[in-house]
This record gives C-alpha cells, sequence and structure tokens, in this order.
C-alpha cells in the first residue's frame, strides 16, 4: 500500500481528502503542521503539502523536506495561483495543485508522480487468484499459471476498476472512461462487458468475487 504524507491545516479539507485517499487504497499520514514531517517523510512514498500552514509556511517546509528526502516527490496544494507562488513551490515541489481541486486530478496527479519516481505498486497486483500487471498488461491465473486473453476493452475496464481500487464506481463512470463518450440512460454497453468479463477472471461468474455489484449504485473491486 502506498503510502501518503499529507500536510494541511484546515480540519474539513483535511478530513474530506484523507478519506478520498484511503477509498482510492492510500494509507495516509495527516499532519496539520509542518512539526514532525522532516522525521516522517522518508517513510512516505509522497507528499502533499498546503502552503498556507501555522507556524513554518509550506515552502519552508517543503524545501526541508526535500533536502531530507530527495527523491520522495512533493505536490503542493495551494488557494495562491499567482505565477510568483507557482514558480517558489517549483523550484523545489515536483508539481503544484490549485485550490479547490477535483479529486480525482489529485489521484491522477499522485499517480504521474509515484510512476515519474519510480515508486508506483503497479507491478504484479494480486487481487483473489488473479495476478495483474498493467505496465504489460496481463492477467494471469495464478492456480494454472495461464494469462487469461481478455478482449481491449474487458482490459480497459479492469485496469479503471484498479485505479479506483475499494471505491464504487458507477456504470456511467465506466462507460465516459472506456468509452471516451456521454452515457446515455438505458444503454447496457457496460453490464454486458462486465458479464463477459466476470465469465473469464471469476472463479464463479455466478457469485462473483472480483468485481462487486453495489446495488442501485454501481461496481466495486476490493484490493
Amino acid at each position: 500500500m502506498r503510502s501518503v504524507l499529507y500536510i494541511e491545516d484546515d480540519l474539513e479539507i483535511g478530513r474530506w481528502t484523507k478519506g478520498d485517499l484511503e477509498t482510492r487504497g492510500y494509507q495516509v499520514t495527516w499532519l496539520t503542521s509542518g512539526e514532525g514531517a522532516a522525521e516522517q517523510v522518508r517513510e512516505a512514498d509522497i507528499v502533499v503539502l498546503d502552503v498556507m500552514l501555522p507556524g513554518l509556511d509550506g515552502f519552508t517546509v517543503g524545501q526541508r523536506l526535500k533536502r531530507e528526502a530527495p527523491d520522495v516527490p512533493i505536490l503542493m496544494l495551494s488557494a495562491r495561483s499567482s505565477v510568483d507562488d507557482k514558480l517558489q513551490g517549483l523550484q523545489f515541489a515536483d508539481d503544484y495543485l490549485t485550490k479547490p481541486f477535483h479529486p480525482e486530478e489529485l489521484a491522477a496527479r499522485l499517480e504521474v508522480l509515484l510512476r515519474r519516481f519510480g515508486r508506483d505498486e503497479e507491478r504484479d497486483i494480486r487481487i483473489g487468484h488473479l495476478a495483474i500487471d498493467p505496465a504489460q498488461p496481463s492477467v494471469v491465473d495464478t492456480r494454472s499459471g495461464e494469462e487469461i486473453a481478455l478482449t481491449a476493452k474487458q482490459l480497459q475496464i479492469l485496469l479503471y476498476f484498479l485505479k479506483h481500487p475499494n471505491q464504487i464506481v458507477t456504470k456511467e463512470q465506466i462507460y465516459e472512461a472506456v468509452w471516451g463518450e456521454p452515457y446515455i440512460e438505458g444503454d447496457k454497453t457496460v453490464m454486458v462487458h462486465i458479464r463477459y468479463l466476470r465469465e473469464k477472471i471469476e472463479i464463479d461468474p455466478g457469485a462473483p468475487m472480483i468485481i462487486e455489484t453495489i446495488r442501485g449504485l454501481g461496481y466495486r473491486v476490493k484490493r
């Protein structure tokens, strides 16, 4: 499980962001100031750091963390959107995201930084009897050692679930992400593809354990 050192003094934003990241499979250590951050940064895979902090500001904290652990990426958060502020942050930080932000954008930026710094865990994901390598991509049944042949759309759907671990996703979200088009109410394309996908990856497609159906909401894959 990838670990995030999250430094944010706004309690409402902090609870909301921490909760969202945890639903995506991250382990989050949340601090409300920079105090103690230097002692914890080497245990983290990535740092999410707010600029406006009590005591030392985020720029000063970030510079210290980068000196302490130069191989740990830092993403700055700030309501300050001026070019000067961004340039100041990017002197040491690896990315800069302006508040308010959408959780999907934050998650996407974290994934990019983790891949860039070689700290992603996207190789050989184990779910039940499956070993999935998104980098290839390939899906192997560990009981037989044989690769499971999936169509392009089936593979895209499975990878979409893996990008949203433990999170309920709707058929609308899946359709728009995989097909890249607006979902039309009543379209059964996603349901059909998931049925065929289950026939290939589930031990018992009639009682699926990998792709769960959450009635009235959508689907979920636990990691």
